[in-house]
Parts: structure tokens; C-alpha cells; sequence
């Protein structure tokens, strides 16, 4: 199978990436990430379904067990948009589209089989920078994580209720160890504000 089509956008005017890079963390993630048996009770309905039917032809078809980590995501199929913005342009598409206007770290959109979208998700470095900064993690690895995040939701991962939270946290550490491991963390720069 080739690999899904990855648009990129970088509207933060201060942000510097490997387009390359960061084209291989959803490259890597499509290619290697894979659910747990703890996971599928937990997606959304419309993955859980997918997943399961996956789970059922492969059983059938593979002498195999199925076993822990087996399963491949039910990432939608077609190409993926990520765009990479301000916390001001991000708040913006928060309030449009969700009702509220405070600033976030991703909004992930689902995208549409007839369109051949799998998707699209918004990132904010400026998020990124503090977050990282106020918790003394490294800013790269707290963008990739972002990036992860949005990815997971196309998944069929939700977070809005405690144990599905849980269970996409501890998704997000195996898909970070994961591109750790193939050093798919991509280097991102946020060049200094310049002073007047």
C-alpha cells in the first residue's frame, strides 16, 4: 500500500520545519502504530467497527492469533492536511467551528471517503512553545505530540470522558516511543520574536 498523501501548511511565520520530516511521523504512524486489545472497546463507534472487522478477516484468512498490538488503526484512507499555526489563527477556528474562542493545542477535522480526505489537523506552535517551555520539555517533541494527538483522534481515540482519556494517553506515549525508536521526531524551530 503507498503512502497516504500529506499536505502541509505552515502559516506561524517564526516556525521553521523539515516539510520531509514531518511528513514521516504520519508516514511512520500510518505504517507502524497499532492498537492494543485495551483499545478497541474505547474508540468511537464507526473505528471500533472498522477495527473489528479488520480483527475478524484477519483471523479468518491468517492462522495467527491476533494478539496484543496486532491490529492496525482504522485510519481513514486518503490524504491528510496539517497545518501548523498561531495560537490567535487556531483560537479563531476554534470559535467558528466549536463555539469557543480560547486559544488550544489541536483540533483535528474528520475528512470525507468521497473526497478521498482522511482528514485534517490544526496545530499551534505558539501552544507548543509555552507548554513546553513551562513544563521543561523539549519543543520538538511536544509539536510531534500535537501532531500524534490529531492523528489518534482519526483513529477513532477520543479523550472527553476519564477512561478513554487514560487509554489515548497511553496511545500517545506508544506512538511517540514508536517514532522515537525510528527517529521520525522531526526538528522544529521557533526563531525568536523580533524586537522592535
Amino acid at each position: 500500500m503507498p503512502a497516504r498523501e500529506v499536505h502541509l501548511h505552515n502559516a506561524h511565520p517564526r516556525l521553521k520545519l523539515d516539510r520531509r520530516a514531518v511528513v514521516k511521523v504520519v508516514h511512520t504512524l500510518d505504517a507502524h502504530f497499532r492498537y492494543t486489545d485495551a483499545d478497541l472497546p474505547l474508540l468511537t463507534p464507526a473505528a471500533r467497527k472498522t477495527a473489528e472487522a479488520r480483527l475478524a478477516a484477519s483471523s479468518s484468512t491468517s492462522s495467527c492469533a491476533t494478539g496484543k498490538n496486532a491490529l492496525p488503526p482504522a485510519t481513514p484512507a486518503g490524504e491528510l492536511s496539517l497545518a501548523f499555526l498561531t495560537d490567535a489563527a487556531l483560537a479563531r477556528i476554534h470559535d467558528d467551528f466549536l463555539d469557543d474562542p480560547t486559544t488550544t493545542d489541536v483540533i483535528t477535522f474528520e475528512g470525507n471517503a468521497q473526497l478521498e480526505s482522511a482528514g485534517e489537523i490544526c496545530v499551534s506552535a505558539d501552544t507548543a512553545t509555552a507548554f513546553a517551555s513551562a513544563h521543561d520539555r523539549d519543543f520538538s517533541e511536544e509539536l510531534t505530540l500535537y501532531i500524534v494527538h490529531g492523528w489518534l483522534h482519526l483513529a477513532g481515540y477520543d479523550d472527553l470522558k476519564p477512561a478513554k482519556k487514560r487509554r489515548m494517553r497511553a496511545a500517545e506515549s506508544r506512538a511517540m516511543d514508536l517514532l522515537r525508536v525510528a527517529r521520525a521526531v522531526p526538528k522544529f524551530v521557533l526563531t525568536p520574536r523580533r524586537s522592535r
